[in-house]
């Protein structure tokens, strides 16, 4: 087992989709198992190589320890995880899909909050009226706050989101959000609008390298790069 190469790709969705197509254009089409709950597959006349499936936060994490030699996920991913676990993986080439914004967005109704420097002004309001930090809902707490003490601002406190982020200023979780964004549209259907100088990171899917076993796949990159 330990002679095959693991692929790790996306477990659902477009960037799914997208990933399979990517090995499919390079003449290495998958098969999908239908016997193991779709998590694994193959490539056809390829029987050194094998696919599993996982979330695109996961194959991160396996890239680090590991347990799969390549994979298919987002540099917003692997720019949230700990030092210690990008310094283990490889950036090998940035897809032409999975393009993404982190951002910084309030909602439409602060009218004098267009910038990073306003919403520190509104930050230390916060903290010398009411004695209380601005809210920061997000789902990446290591990209946000980076960015955020970069930029001064530090009278604020992050709340970690479970999902649907754009609606935490609304329901009195959070006064503001990061949250990534394809398009906008989300934040602007919620009411929400992003700060002139509030992206934190452009994003997009990458092919990454687990510098553990950089060696041993080598040569089926020079097929697929």
């Amino acid at each position: 087992m330990k002679n095959f190469i693991t692929i790790g790709l996306p477990s659902k969705g477009r960037l799914k989709d997208k990933s399979v197509a990517f090995f499919d254009n390079k003449g290495f089409k998958i098969l999908q198992n239908i016997k193991e709950r779709n998590y694994f597959a193959s490539i056809e006349n390829k029987p050194g190589i094998k696919i599993i499936y996982l979330h695109a936060k996961e194959i991160i994490q396996r890239l680090g320890d590991g347990t799969i030699d390549l994979g298919i996920s987002g540099l917003d991913l692997l720019n949230e995880s700990e030092k210690n676990l990008r310094d283990k993986i490889i950036i090998k080439k940035k897809l032409n899909f999975g393009d993404a914004k982190l951002v910084v967005a309030v909602p439409n109704d602060w009218i004098d909050v267009q910038t990073i420097a306003d919403l520190e002004e509104v930050a230390f309001d916060m903290r010398s009226r009411r004695n209380t930090r601005l809210r920061v809902a997000t789902k990446y707490p290591n990209l946000t706050n980076n960015f955020l003490i970069s930029k001064g601002v530090t009278q604020y406190k992050l709340v970690y989101s479970l999902g649907a982020t754009e609606t935490y200023p609304f329901i009195g979780s959070s006064e503001i959000i990061t949250d990534i964004t394809s398009t906008g549209k989300t934040l602007a259907d919620n009411n929400l609008r992003v700060l002139k100088d509030g992206l934190i990171l452009k994003s997009a899917a990458c092919l990454f390298t687990s510098k553990k076993r950089l060696s041993k796949i080598n040569s089926f990159l020079k097929l697929i790069i």
